[in-house]
This record gives structure tokens, C-alpha cells and sequence, in this order.
């Protein structure tokens, strides 16, 4: 009978210890949180986008406590809510350049050769796994909407083209597109950089146009024309430095036959649905 009750007893006593144990250790070991991360993560949209660079938004108000980063980085929120977290932590706002997402790609169902239609399960991934979509340009938008369906802020749209269109006023850089595409066609960059290559293609000259007439033709005029330093080739592509080069100007587009690289204006996202290849 005692064998009976000894093993129980055992079984409280070390619960009783460890309990114990763990008692003294959050009197004593305890680590008071600053109510101000509670009320800044409030204050936040709470999407946990990452745009932030933060994995989500409470790690980004820890950080906004601590004074490691500034309220604007946070894209997603609106600017009264960058001043209301300013001033509720009096802390400069930290203004951030507007960013936006921007598509490597121009070559819709009017400009892109076709091989196939595709059919099957509806989406970008599923077809680029399974066949790889209709289009005979392997590096191109497959216009099945992924980044449409993942945009948390309605700022995509497929046009009737087949590609998809950026809402600027909507877009607040948060990484759901570029992560939704099977291709890697989106990046977010500052809207003020109106030069933008819109093509993805590595082959050069005739190989490129046959599969899109929009395609970069590896031709260099646009180096040519752009100011030193702010344009070079790469893999058969134009690749604009910024920070390496002298001052973006629309010069760099006019020579290009086959409107691969645009100037886009602040808020004008260049609608592809009617986009001819420019002769000459």
C-alpha cells in the first residue's frame, strides 16, 4: 500500500519544486516590457507585410521604441498615422521615399508569341510548373493574375492584355507581389525613377523579338544615350545605376526600336494593352 502512495507523492513533490522554481524565477527574473511597444503595434495596420524590413509589426514597434528605425519606414501606413506614432513617441516621422512595384515585363498577349493556350489549374505557379504557360518567352509575365490575387491593397488589376497594372496611389511596397510571382518580374523601387527596363529576356537581336516585340534587342543605344555611368549591359540586358551614374533623362528611350525601356511620369504606370513595337 505504501509502494501505492509513494510514487504519487514523488510525482507532487517535483511538481512542487519546479513549480517553485518557476515561481521565483518570474518574481525575480522577470523583464518589464515598455507599455509604448503595446500601444505603437496598435497603432500600426497590423498587415505584417515585411515592407518595413521588420518580420512583421510588432517586432517593427519594438524597434520604433528603441529608436532603431523611423515611423515612415512603415509603407503600409497612411500619413496621419506616421505623425500620430512621431508624436506619440516624439520622434522625427522619418519621411521615406515613395516606393512602388514595378513589372520586368511589357510583352502581353499583343506582343508576345504564343505556343500554346493554356489550361489547367488558374494561376502563374501552377502553370509555370506544369507547362509553363503559353507564352513562347520563357523569362516573361504568364498574365495569370498570382499577383492580382496576393495584393493585400487591391492596387493590381490584369488588364486586357494580360499583364498586370499597378494602382500608385494603392501600392504601399509591401513584398506580396514579388513573392507571388513564379518568375521574379516584380521590385519595388523608388517612383521617382522614371527609367525602368521593362524586359527579362537574356538573348540578344532577333532570338529576343521573335519571342515579344517588346523585347530588349541587346542593341546598347540606350547606353549610349544615357549619361555616363547610369546604364550598362548586362546578360544581353540594360542594367540603370542611380547611385553609379549621372542624372535619369527620357534621351536614354528614344533610340529604342522596340520600347523596352520607358520613362514613366510620376503616377503613369505606361498601359501595355495597345503597345506596338516602334519601328527604325
Amino acid at each position: 500500500m505504501n509502494s501505492l502512495l509513494t510514487a504519487p507523492a514523488i510525482m507532487v513533490g517535483i511538481g512542487l519544486f519546479f513549480g517553485a522554481i518557476l515561481a521565483i524565477a518570474q518574481r525575480f527574473l522577470k523583464v518589464d516590457e515598455d507599455p509604448r511597444i503595446e500601444a505603437t503595434n496598435e497603432m500600426l495596420p497590423g498587415t505584417n507585410c515585411g515592407a518595413c524590413g521588420q518580420p512583421g509589426c510588432l517586432p517593427f514597434a519594438e524597434k520604433l521604441v528603441s529608436g532603431d528605425v523611423d515611423p515612415g519606414q512603415c509603407t503600409v501606413s497612411t500619413d496621419d498615422t506616421i505623425e500620430s506614432i512621431a508624436e506619440y513617441l516624439e520622434v522625427d516621422a522619418g519621411r521615406q521615399e515613395k516606393l512602388v512595384a514595378r513589372l520586368r515585363c511589357g510583352g502581353g498577349g499583343l506582343q508576345a508569341h504564343q505556343i500554346a493556350e493554356y489550361q489547367g489549374f488558374e494561376g502563374c505557379r501552377a502553370a509555370a510548373v506544369v507547362s509553363g504557360g503559353g507564352k513562347g518567352c520563357a523569362w516573361g509575365c504568364l498574365g495569370l493574375g498570382d499577383c492580382e490575387v496576393a495584393c493585400t491593397f487591391d492596387a493590381i488589376h490584369m488588364n486586357a492584355n494580360g499583364l498586370p497594372q499597378v494602382d500608385t496611389d494603392k501600392c504601399r511596397a509591401c513584398p506580396d507581389c514579388v513573392a507571388a510571382c513564379p518568375r521574379d518580374l516584380f521590385e519595388l523601387v523608388p517612383i521617382k525613377q522614371n527609367l525602368f527596363v521593362q524586359c527579362n529576356i537574356p538573348l540578344a537581336g532577333q532570338a529576343a523579338t521573335q519571342l515579344c516585340s517588346v523585347a530588349c534587342d541587346a542593341c546598347g543605344k540606350c547606353v549610349a544615350d544615357a549619361a555616363p555611368g547610369l546604364i550598362r549591359m548586362e546578360n544581353n540586358l540594360p542594367v540603370i545605376d542611380y547611385s553609379a551614374g549621372g542624372p535619369a533623362r527620357p534621351d536614354a528611350v528614344f533610340r529604342c526600336a522596340t520600347h523596352s525601356i520607358v520613362w514613366l511620369e510620376k503616377e503613369q504606370f505606361q498601359d501595355q494593352e495597345a503597345r506596338p513595337a516602334r519601328m527604325g
